[in-house]
């Protein structure tokens, strides 16, 4: 029964370069009847793995995750979506309630809870714990509001929550970490500005304070060096966020 229920869902993939992980988070959705790839012009064996696995692989020039997602939702054909990283994986469990869900008219989507994971080891603070993403949905009741960085789904209706975990190992090691922190702080200081924020006085305040609220307030001490290691990375990231958005000023200001 839960194959046939699980039939009605459409799992929706961006990938860039996820050759490493493209073929775990698929395989953990299985019976699902589809699988759609949005790739932004991998230069590594995403698509080959992908096609392999039974994917439908559309290649996209990246705008934003928002634009990637909503261009892939256009695509899918079940009566229900499931969008996933491919950093992702669905546990036993909450694929059997996704599963139980295709059947229950009751919320049109679902929250799902994820389990991260930060330099091998399993994050259980730091604000991780209350990770919730709003990724199953039926086809037609969901869309994302156009955003740099951080997109959500907007739900034309009432949302649930599965109880079963999400595993996330969102970075691959330290340098991958580095290397998203630039795109990110890049993305997060085009959003500011486009709500009229100013880099000054939030480049003094605004780091230091994320740093206390993650270690301090929401206990990362307690997740050993990991935690810090995480929370340091999550105050650099506010810092550029605040450079890049005081560049984008610079640059409007002499005209560039």
């Amino acid at each position: 029964m839960t194959e046939q229920q699980m039939n009605k869902v459409s799992l929706l993939v961006i990938t860039l370069n996820e050759q490493d992980n493209i073929s775990g988070c698929i395989e953990s959705a299985k019976g699902v009847g589809e699988v759609i790839v949005v790739d932004s012009f991998s230069s590594d064996d995403t698509l080959r793995i992908a096609g392999e696995m039974g994917a439908v692989v559309y290649q996209r020039e990246f705008v934003s995750h928002a634009s990637q997602k909503n261009w892939g939702v256009g695509k899918c054909s079940g009566e229900w979506i499931l969008i996933l990283d491919a950093d992702e994986r669905l546990s036993p469990g909450l694929r059997d309630e996704i599963a139980l869900a295709c059947e229950n008219d009751e919320f049109v989507g679902y929250w799902l809870k994820r389990s991260n994971e930060y330099l091998g080891r399993r994050i259980r603070f730091c604000g991780w714990h209350r990770d919730r993403v709003l990724r199953f949905f039926k086809n037609g009741k969901g869309r994302y509001p156009e955003k740099s960085v951080h997109e959500r789904l907007s739900l034309d209706g009432t949302a649930g929550s599965f109880r079963g975990a999400l595993f996330h190992n969102p970075y691959r090691d330290l340098s991958d970490h580095v290397e998203r922190i630039g795109r990110y702080s890049r993305g997060g200081a085009k959003d500011l500005r486009a709500r009229g924020r100013g880099w000054f006085p939030g480049i003094l305040l605004n780091p230091p304070a994320r740093f206390l609220r993650m270690y301090i307030l929401q206990l990362g001490f307690l997740d050993g060096l990991p935690g810090f290691i995480l929370c340091i990375m999550a105050s650099f990231n506010v810092f550029l966020k605040y450079v890049f958005l005081r560049e984008l000023g610079s640059r409007v200001g002499a005209g560039k």
